[in-house]
């Protein structure tokens, strides 16, 4: 019997047309979604037997503003909220799970999991534990160049690429900061700008601490035509099976602020079998600890020292339009999506 799919995600988001169209590609019946909305309002119904896929509930204005608990209207441009927004996520992921598994359905993610995907402080001390190579810990303390990241944060939301050379400090980020009557409004942009002044940037430190920093290694990456590149690593059921090498001219390589995926056949080349295979099984690892999320998206940092670590976990990393899969996988031929519908149709059939 094949599995019978719901997705709990907007209507509108893009992931969730996406993993929907991979599952009408293997002939399966359309998914069922339950929005969000419908979660946060207790009014969400799983059925016996079904395989539940949890989506991202970002990007709906009234979704973010029920997981925060604000009265009021949220400004979805806005960085500042991470903190309440993290606490409000938990606890409805904790709740959402109790409910599919009372109804005799499957979730494919285990709450405590992707909370600790989430914290970017307890994704790192696990991955410590295990052997798994990550960006240390950074005391600026003079000299010293950090990346100082929202510890709740994704897509890059309130990264700070700080550098301090003795009394001069330089702060590259997303963050937009508009000074108003009322004090500091931070924004996200798709323009990474440059902070130089000092009071800007103690200003933009001091308005991104509420909701908790976390301050790490700034990691020398490898290049590719002169720019900085990193790795996001697909894993399903704990394999990887697709990757993609971002490049950028500036220390942030999301896609969405500039960064193009460059030519992973040449990095390839040029690190070796070796080092690529190593790549891989750092990324295996890191979802070896993650067992109950049954897709991470996986940055890899490839250094410029010859060693490589692992940057960030991401519970819904795997929007990689037209990206075909690595020869061998369950990715081979198919988008993510594809990879997951293949993967879940092996385990459930």
């Amino acid at each position: 019997m094949s599995p019978r799919f719901a997705v709990v995600g907007n209507p509108d988001n893009r992931r969730v047309g996406l993993f929907a169209e991979a599952v009408r590609a293997a002939g399966l019946p359309e998914p069922r979604v339950v929005p969000w909305l419908d979660v946060l309002g207790g009014d969400a119904v799983f059925h016996r037997g079904e395989v539940v896929r949890v989506d991202s509930p970002g990007e709906d204005a009234e979704v973010t503003r029920l997981l925060r608990g604000s009265s009021a209207p949220v400004d979805m441009y806005r960085v500042e909220g991470t903190r309440d927004w993290y606490a409000g996520f938990t606890a409805a992921l904790g709740k959402l799970q109790g409910a599919i598994e009372e109804a005799g359905a499957v979730s494919l993610f285990r709450h405590e999991e992707v909370a600790i995907a989430f914290d970017k402080l307890r994704c790192h001390e696990l991955l410590t534990d295990v052997g798994l190579p990550v960006p240390g810990a950074a005391e600026i303390d003079g000299s010293e160049t950090a990346f100082l990241k929202i510890r709740h944060g994704s897509s890059a939301s309130g990264v700070v690429a700080l550098t301090v050379r003795g009394a001069r400090r330089r702060a590259v980020t997303s963050v937009e900061m508009v000074r108003t009557d009322q004090g500091i409004e931070l924004y996200n942009s798709l323009r990474v700008r440059t902070y130089l002044r000092d009071a800007d940037i103690d200003d933009l430190l001091r308005a991104l601490a509420p909701d908790g920093l976390h301050a790490e290694r700034w990691i020398p990456k490898l290049k590719q035509d002169g720019r900085d590149c990193d790795l996001r690593i697909v894993t399903v059921g704990g394999s990887a099976t697709h990757a993609v090498l971002r490049t950028s001219e500036h220390p942030m390589t999301n896609l969405h602020l500039g960064g193009r995926r460059g030519d992973l056949a040449r990095f390839r080349d040029a690190v070796g079998d070796e080092r690529w295979h190593t790549i891989l099984r750092h990324a295996e690892t890191t979802a070896a600890c993650f067992p109950g999320v049954h897709t991470l998206g996986i940055d890899v940092l490839p250094g410029a020292d010859g060693h490589d670590y692992i940057g960030e976990v991401n519970a819904y990393g795997d929007l990689l339009p037209n990206l075909m899969g690595l020869p061998g996988t369950a990715g081979e031929g198919v988008d993510t999506y594809g990879a997951q519908v293949r993967s879940l149709i092996g385990r459930f059939a």
